[in-house]
């Protein structure tokens, strides 16, 4: 006997309705598959709502983005500004400031000028990297300068040091564990001196431990912690590099009668050395222009040596005009500090008025005029006429208007190429 059993499927039989053919479901799409002929076409990604993002949202946020890395660059280009504001200002205030970069210079100036030594710079980490930099400044501006690295000074390098040189310190605390290792093996007679976040003195290791080293300050206005979240060095290197070249200027002006000059020389190759071989043929294009030379108002009744010695570091070429007379950046440089105060009418070296100038056609060529400075005699526009180096040549047009001025000094010390 045969037993028959149901049949489970999984169709529908729906009575009364013509029977259909059975149809199987769609497949799901597939990736399609390399072939020779190329390569696959991706499936696009798919989207639940149906809807792909839209360019200008797409647009927004990269705009958005591009927002906030600038003003991150602001941030800290504005905080490092606010930092050489703050330093300038402490040296225009601060008397322990003003009398440090003074005492340095003069030191500088004696090792390496009168005792023909030369400038020995140490600091490690990123002080160690300014400290080379301002080597290569110094070295380009004709002041002979080594870095000495201060853990290889204790393992033979300390030989770098000789006994007419100048040695100056980096850095940012004042009590480097490797600068003051090293300082006791500096010769006591040799000048030290220590460029610090330090105002005062008796705040600095180093100097606490050699009284006689001077301070140069370079503080920052606020902790590089509180300015970006970091300690990370950025503004307290920006402030000790910036004074640092201020030291190398101001050195080598005292070093030098033409910086520019020395500079040239130390520095024939690359772009810059390109544009001092193209040395100017007239006065014309060696002098300075009038336009350049900053006109403060006011008389020699009102005005003092310190209002001419300001207005000579605001002037974008160094030259000061009161009224019809000049002062030239020689005549400023050279001004005492304890004129500062006096009057203008009692400074009689300080302003040249208009009546004591040597014009010079501005079409002459810069040779024909230099023999004409070294030998009076030569010159037919001023025959016999006293001429010195901080004399105020006055370049003028066909008409005799002033078009530029110089220091006679410039042609004194003036080589054709």
């Amino acid at each position: 006997m045969v037993e028959h059993h149901p049949v489970h499927n999984s169709e529908v039989y729906l009575l009364g309705l013509a029977p259909r053919p059975s149809v199987p479901p769609p497949s799901p799409p597939s990736p399609l598959t390399p072939t020779d002929a190329g390569s696959s076409t991706p499936i696009e990604h798919l989207c639940l709502d149906g809807a792909s993002i839209p360019e200008d949202a797409e647009e927004e946020v990269s705009s958005e983005k591009a927002k906030r890395r600038v003003a991150g660059a602001i941030h800290v280009l504005n905080t490092e500004a606010t930092a050489l504001r703050s330093l300038t200002q402490l040296y225009k205030t601060d008397a322990t400031a003003a009398e440090g970069f003074d005492a340095a210079v003069d030191a500088i100036v004696r090792q390496c000028g009168e005792k023909k030594g030369k400038l020995v710079v140490t600091g490690v980490g990123k002080s160690g990297h300014i400290g080379k930099k301002l080597v290569a400044t110094f070295n380009s501006l004709g002041l002979p300068s080594t870095f000495l690295h201060p853990t290889e000074a204790l393992h033979g390098d300390l030989g770098k040091v000789g006994r007419n040189d100048a040695v100056l310190f980096i850095t940012f605390s004042g009590k480097t564990a490797e600068l003051l290792a090293l300082l006791p093996h500096v010769d006591p007679a040799l000048p030290v001196v220590v460029l610090t976040a330090h105002a005062q003195p008796h705040d600095c290791e180093l100097i606490r431990r050699r009284p006689d080293a001077i301070l140069l300050p370079a503080p920052i206005h606020e902790s590089e912690t509180v300015s970006f979240g970091i300690s990370a060095p950025t503004t307290s290197t920006t402030v000790a590099l910036a004074l640092g070249d201020a030291l190398a200027v101001v050195v080598t002006q005292e070093l030098h009668t033409s910086v520019s000059s020395v500079f040239a020389r130390n520095h024939p190759g690359g772009a810059i050395g390109a544009a001092f071989r193209k040395q100017p043929g007239t006065m014309r294009e060696l002098a300075v222009p009038i336009a350049e030379v900053l006109s403060v108002p006011g008389s020699a009744a009102d005005l003092c040596g310190a209002d001419v010695l300001k207005a000579g570091y605001e002037s974008p070429s160094g030259w000061v005009g009161v009224g019809d007379a000049l002062a030239c950046p020689i005549r400023i440089r050279r001004l005492d500090t304890s004129l500062m105060a006096s009057k203008l009418a009692d400074l009689s070296d300080l302003l040249v008025p208009r009546s004591e100038w040597i014009s010079i056609g501005a079409d002459t060529r810069i040779s024909q005029a230099a023999r004409w400075i070294k030998d009076p005699l030569l010159a037919p526009d001023y025959g016999e006429a006293m001429c010195r180096e901080n004399s105020i040549l006055a370049v003028v047009d066909s008409k005799g208007d002033v078009i530029g001025v110089l220091e006679a000094g410039e042609l004194f010390r003036w080589r054709e190429v």
